[in-house]
């Protein structure tokens, strides 16, 4: 008789993976790949196309009981899978990595079961009858696989089909991507210039931008030749609306100090937003730029994705009301009635993510943050809505799942096709040395290599060790890691979420804030301590609208918080033992940037800087503590400053500006003045420098950004 025994085979580009025997084949010649790499790549092709999570990565290849750097291990391990199949982590054709979550292969795969029959020795009178079982084996076999096959094609029908359509690496990130009306094109902008990608056939064409100005988001008018642009020039960085032509004709400028422009589907209004930050206002205008107006003034908030309604007569946005805190804010879905102004607020979530837009059948298609641990992703839901109430109608319907940030939804006219974006951070701590007293650095390394939301924020006294919070339990917890160790060492694991944490007075105990439990409807944020080596956090004070805090890190107790609210900023000193606070001073100007100060390492002065969307020059206003002196630097030649940290010794600043360029670049800024560039970045996001105590390095987060147009159809 035969024995029948079978072993499955996946094919994937030029290669072969035979799960059972462990081997890999490259048009029929063997790669060599170690025993872990390819486990990795078994469960990677048991489910083609969907994240394979580092839990279950974890749990399949390191036991519960096995004591092993997993982050460590696992990444080595991608990165041995990778280079035998000759892939790429920022351009990938097999492997796609998930921020924070995991992985997905990506390429198509196709699977079949090869039967081994071995001949066994038997008698005569049973040969028969074991070849017809041998042959029924078969028959089941393709039967049932037909069977699978047909299953999992019934189940994909009935889920809506994602299919991405751009292909941008990793740090070349698309800002803004709009499905034409037709359906049959996706133009999209990035740092690069303006594209029109032909969905049927993969084709990508440059729009022609005429000038030096940049476009960042984009909208399609009903006609299918034109676009809507929001444009910027810098150092100005003031948004205009343009229409630019697909066909490459001349571009039309509409109107200045305007952005989110979207056309009404009757293609006879635009509407847009004006202002910065929690005090924008919304506009209307006739399509050609006509007759600009004022609908809602600057009530507080700002307003997201704008978009209109099927019929032309009502706007749809997404508005943002901070609360006087750094954790959150109340978002809405309202609508605004253009002929009476009036608004009306359709439904209400925090988690409520920049996506919106307006269905010919009445839903309202949105994003909506995950529940932690994975509160960095968002997903599509759909909400039918009554058109004569502008209420909800039923319960919400998911029509994606899985990582990532979606936003930035656009709909065919039809409304059988949508296009959305799917962004991706990774904030990771690099630790740089100090070389000379100008500032100059030397090349930034990683501190770990898990691919997780990582923000630094001090160092311990000694200068070995970096103080960050991370999400990498889920929520965001406070970490300690000695830049010698590849791993980090938690403090501080809570269900509230760490915001910021610092050394405290003269740096004997770790201070940090902690956003309200559940049951405290106040908000209040709260500042905790814990000894130096760790333990248990005790509590200091809570207050609303605590935004940051500091302490002197020499010769002085003096520690300092700041809250915001509404258009001013308060400081307060405060006992870091006791909780026992006292009014230090009011900044009343709504330009100075609301979190946007340090304490100097002796206490003496502060250092504020202009809120970071600002066109004028980079400004830092220098304040003593005792209100005895107050002065101004002004950075010739740098532009608006995101973020700023005394350095150890108290004669400089570290300064995140930009260039004349628009290059983001960390500069160490002398208080004469004098501007030494320590770093530019030309492809990650550049964060803040936090300096180690004894002046010999840096910690500075940088973040990989990932970002591509993907098509959804049947939702």
């Amino acid at each position: 008789m035969l024995k029948k025994g079978g072993s499955t085979v996946v094919r994937f580009g030029l290669f072969e993976a035979d799960l059972q025997s462990g081997e890999l084949l490259r048009q029929g010649a063997k790669v060599r790949l170690q025993e872990q790499p390819f486990q990795i790549l078994g469960l990677l092709l048991e489910k083609p196309g969907e994240v394979v999570t580092r839990e279950e990565l974890r749990a399949r290849l390191w036991p519960a009981d096995t004591f092993v750097d997993f982050d460590h291990g696992l990444n080595a391990a991608i990165k041995r899978l990778r280079d035998a199949l000759g892939d790429s982590a920022d351009n990938p054709r097999f492997i796609e990595t998930l921020a924070r979550r995991g992985y997905r292969f990506i390429a198509p795969v196709e699977t079949r079961q090869s039967l081994k029959l071995t001949r066994v020795v038997t008698p005569s009178a049973t040969r028969n009858y074991g070849l017809v079982l041998a042959t029924a084996g078969v028959v089941l076999a393709i039967g049932m696989s037909a069977g699978w096959h047909a299953g999992r094609r019934s189940a994909a029908a009935l889920k809506p089909a994602e299919r991405r359509v751009t292909g941008n690496p990793r740090n070349d990130p698309i800002t803004s991507a709009a499905l034409s009306p037709d359906g049959k094109y996706v133009a999209f902008a990035d740092k690069t210039g303006l594209f029109l990608r032909v969905l049927s056939s993969g084709e990508t064409h440059a729009i022609a931008e005429p000038d030096d100005l940049k476009t960042r988001d984009v909208s399609w008018f009903p006609d299918g030749t034109r676009v809507l642009a929001t444009r910027r020039k810098w150092p100005e960085r003031k948004p205009s609306l343009w229409s630019l032509s697909i066909l490459g004709s001349t571009a039309h400028k509409l109107t200045d100090d305007a952005e989110q422009g979207a056309i009404s589907p009757d293609g006879k209004q635009i509407t847009f937003t004006r202002g910065d930050y929690d005090r924008q206002e919304l506009w209307l205008m006739d399509a050609d730029g006509d007759h600009p107006r004022r609908l809602i003034g600057p009530e507080g908030g700002e307003y997201g994705s704008v978009t209109w309604s099927r019929d032309s007569r009502r706007i749809i946005y997404l508005r943002y009301v901070f609360k006087p805190s750094m954790d959150n804010a109340v978002v809405s879905i309202e609508t605004c009635d253009p002929a009476t102004r009036r608004t009306d607020v359709i439904l209400s979530n925090p988690r409520l993510w920049n996506a919106l837009v307006w269905t010919p059948d009445d839903r309202l298609i949105y994003s909506l943050q995950e529940l932690p641990p994975n509160r960095s992703d968002s997903n599509l839901w759909a909400q039918r809505i009554d058109i004569r109430t502008f209420k909800p109608t039923g319960q919400p319907v998911r029509i994606t799942s899985g990582p990532d940030e979606k936003a930035r939804i656009n709909l065919s006219a039809d409304g059988k096709r949508l296009s959305f974006l799917r962004l991706a951070y990774l904030p990771q701590v690099y630790i740089a040395e100090i070389r000379d007293d100008d500032g100059h650095l030397g090349r930034p390394q990683r501190l770990s290599l898990d691919e997780l939301t990582n923000y630094p924020y001090d160092w311990t006294p000694d200068g070995k060790s970096v103080l960050f919070i991370s999400d990498r339990d889920g929520s965001l917890h406070l970490f300690k890691q000695a830049i010698d160790q590849p791993a980090p060492e938690l403090l501080v694991g809570r269900d509230e979420n760490v915001l910021v944490t610092r050394l405290g007075p003269q740096g004997k105990s770790i201070l940090f804030l902690l956003t309200a439990p559940p049951n405290d409807p106040s908000g209040r944020i709260r500042i905790m301590r814990i000894p130096l080596g760790g333990g248990v956090p005790e509590p200091v004070l809570a207050e609303t609208g605590i935004n940051n805090l500091q302490c002197a890190r020499r010769s002085s107790n003096l520690c300092i918080f700041s809250r915001y609210s509404k258009d001013r900023l308060a400081f307060y000193t405060f006992d870091s033992q006791t909780g026992q606070e006292s009014l230090l001073k009011i900044i009343p100007e709504s330009e100075w940037f609301i979190e946007n100060w340090s304490l100097s390492p002796d206490g003496s002065t502060l250092a504020l800087a202009k809120k970071h969307r600002g066109a004028t020059t980079a400004t830092v206003r220098i304040l003593a503590v005792d209100g005895s002196s107050e002065r101004t630097l002004n950075l010739d030649g740098w532009f608006a400053i995101n973020f700023m940290d005394w350095a150890a010794d108290g004669k400089s600043l570290w300064v995140n500006t930009y260039s004349a360029t628009g290059t983001p670049t960390l500069l160490n800024v002398k208080l004469n003045g004098k501007v030494t560039p320590s770093l530019e970045e030309t492809e990650m996001q550049l964060g803040w420098a936090i300096p180690s105590p004894d002046g010999r390095h840096v910690a500075i987060w940088k973040s990989e950004q990932s970002s591509n147009a993907w098509l959804l159809e049947g939702f």
